[in-house]
């Protein structure tokens, strides 16, 4: 049976990333790069396209796992009737090629062990050919090779490598293996016990420079060593999450790639960046940003590769049956071909908070290479009365999407206050004008007044959990009745507890088939409304709630399945941790009486 989404943990070097099991395998690992066709496994919980095992032989009593202290390197613990062990799993901070180290510790008694190395390629469709190296094994088809050394005697079987070990109380055995290009040889050997404690050393001085002192800091600190995960160093780009094609509903067609770079989410993982001293960071996803979008502003693209890749081709993988059959498996994103007005006016809001934050600018009204602030926002003047996909990347037909609107307000909303707090020369009158406009038409047209609530789109009667970002960038007064009158709308129709669905999958809007579960920033954003709203002991009821939906080890997934208790989509998800960041420091800005929304 496949594990559960939630029984897995990341561990990463900031290039590559890993997901393991809490039954010791490895079923998931980029190599090179998050975007890169070779991958040592298939899909998580498909075991048969490739994974590695290091477990008990037999019967395992109990499991017990955590991260080190201010680290992603993760510890499990197994305990049989032979005794304990401890199995340490850690991606060497990359000083060569892509690495795992994973180390069986005895902590009790004597244990018999056995390691199981099933490589595949190509998203399991390359079985490798496998040969011997000194100390170890090799595995090469195509491009790709991977090599294992291990002071354990390793038999080799067609395209599987095995070994039986025992290890008692005090004994430490190593198992390394490198991601290496097939046409160079095996790289040489590491000392596995050296690398593993200058990565500890590394994340925790990382984590160490966290200026957060506030309430929650330990969930603070791991989210923040989670997104740092999902980062490529190299470029400063980050992922949305770290998996594809784990899916929105088990046995659904909702399942995605989510490999790649939103502007979106970086730009809401950029906030508590800054809010919590990681500039270093900031300033990389910012100079990633105008890298990407450089050119014609006509060509900028809502999402991008981890380099600032354009070209995301959306693939479907018929070889693969998917996480628990739930089918297509796909690479790729068509939603990159999209339009969504939104990005606008989350890129400038961020773009103003890092001004604010005292990040560097530029002395012209350059923000890209050749992308002035006046040629983005003609775009938004031109395009704000134009229907789109939304914040939701809709696969039905487009619609004036209320949220949509308002960060096309957000946009014009932002520039001003750039340009006048920089003193920048700019058509200033003319875009308070149009911010002007946007205001009122998404006054008039996006909010039922016998209802009392804002709606998803022009002329709609269902509701959008992104209609609770409205008083967070600051379009309108958090206690606005409207707003107040939108939080209790939400909260009896798409809402269950602390819960929140995106929208009502009834009306079609998203043109798919299919349920979801309640997506967990959506929850959170609910936790920020009622914080901004004056609702601060609700806001913390909340906020305990969803907290107690991380796995075991801190982690949260896309979305929640209330009714099958588990989680749902890709793993581990930014924006998820992203909302919990800017819950906690809503939650903390309202109880000291500091003003956050539409900062």
């Amino acid at each position: 049976m496949a594990l559960r989404i939630e029984d897995y943990a990341i561990i990463g070097d900031t290039e590559s990333a890993a997901l393991v099991g809490n039954n010791g395998s490895i079923e998931w690992l980029c190599a090179p790069r998050f975007d890169s066709p070779a991958f040592f496994a298939a899909l998580l919980g498909t075991q048969a396209n490739g994974h590695w095992q290091i477990a008990p032989a037999g019967e395992v009593r109990r499991v017990e796992r955590r991260y080190r202290e201010g680290t992603v390197v993760l510890e499990t613990e197994f305990e049989t009737d032979a005794g304990m062990v401890r199995l340490v799993d850690c991606m060497p901070i990359r000083q060569g090629h892509l690495g795992i180290v994973r180390m069986v510790e005895g902590v009790r008694g004597r244990v018999t062990m056995q390691m199981r190395l099933l490589p595949r390629f190509d998203y399991g469709r390359l079985i490798p050919a496998i040969g011997r190296i000194d100390q170890g094994v090799f595995a090469l088809a195509g491009s790709d090779a991977v090599c294992l050394r291990t002071p354990a005697d390793l038999d080799v079987d067609a395209a599987v490598a095995s070994a039986t070990f025992t290890v008692s109380a005090g004994e430490r055995v190593p198992f390394q293996l490198v991601w290496y290009p097939s046409h160079l040889p095996p790289p040489e050997p590491i000392d596995p016990f050296g690398v593993v404690t200058r990565t500890e050393a590394w994340w925790r001085e990382w984590s160490g420079r966290c200026q957060y002192e506030g309430v929650h800091r330990d969930d603070v600190i791991r989210s923040l060593l989670t997104l740092k995960a999902l980062t490529y160093s190299p470029t400063g780009g980050i992922v949305a999450a770290l998996t594809t094609s784990l899916p929105e509903e088990i046995g659904g067609g909702r399942n995605w790639d989510y490999r790649f770079c939103w502007l979106r989410d970086g730009s809401f993982t950029l906030m508590p960046f800054i809010r919590t001293g990681y500039l270093d960071e900031a300033v990389a996803w910012r100079d990633w940003l105008l890298r990407a979008i450089a050119g014609d502003p006509a060509q900028v693209q809502l999402m991008y590769g981890i380099a600032g890749e354009h070209r995301l081709t959306e693939l479907e993988l018929p070889w693969l049956s998917g996480y628990e059959g739930s089918k297509p498996v796909r690479t790729g994103n068509a939603a990159c071909e999209q339009f969504q007005l939104d990005i606008f006016g989350e890129v400038l809001a961020v773009l103003h908070t890092a001004w604010k934050a005292g990040l560097p600018v530029r002395g012209d009204s350059a923000l890209a290479p050749g992308i002035g602030l006046e040629a983005l926002i003609e775009i938004v003047e031109r395009r704000w009365r134009d229907p789109d996909e939304g914040i939701w990347e809709v696969r039905g037909d487009p619609q004036h999407f209320t949220y949509s609107k308002v960060a096309a307000w957000t946009a014009l909303d932002r520039a001003i206050r750039f340009a006048d707090g920089t003193g920048l020369k700019a058509p200033i009158e003319r875009w308070r004008q149009v911010r002007d406009e946007i205001h009122a038409d998404v006054c008039a047209h996006g909010f039922d007044s016998e209802r009392n609530t804002f709606v998803q789109y022009y002329g709609a009667k269902g509701l959008d959990a992104s209609l609770l970002l409205i008083p967070i960038c600051g379009f309108l007064p958090p206690k606005d009745p409207r707003i107040l009158g939108t939080i209790d709308a939400i909260q009896r129709e798409i809402c269950s507890g602390p819960l929140v669905w995106r929208y009502s999958t009834d009306e079609g809007v998203d043109g798919l088939a299919g349920g979801e579960g309640a997506f967990l920033i959506c929850s959170f954003w609910l936790v920020s409304a009622l914080a901004l709203a004056g609702r601060i002991d609700e806001a913390e009821s909340h906020l305990d709630q969803l907290r107690a939906l991380q796995n075991d080890v801190g982690l949260f997934s896309e979305e929640y399945d209330p009714v099958g208790a588990r989680a749902l989509g890709n793993f581990p998800q930014a924006f998820s941790h992203i909302g919990l960041l800017h819950s906690i420091f809503t939650i903390a800005d309202a109880r000291a009486g500091r003003e956050l929304a539409g900062d």
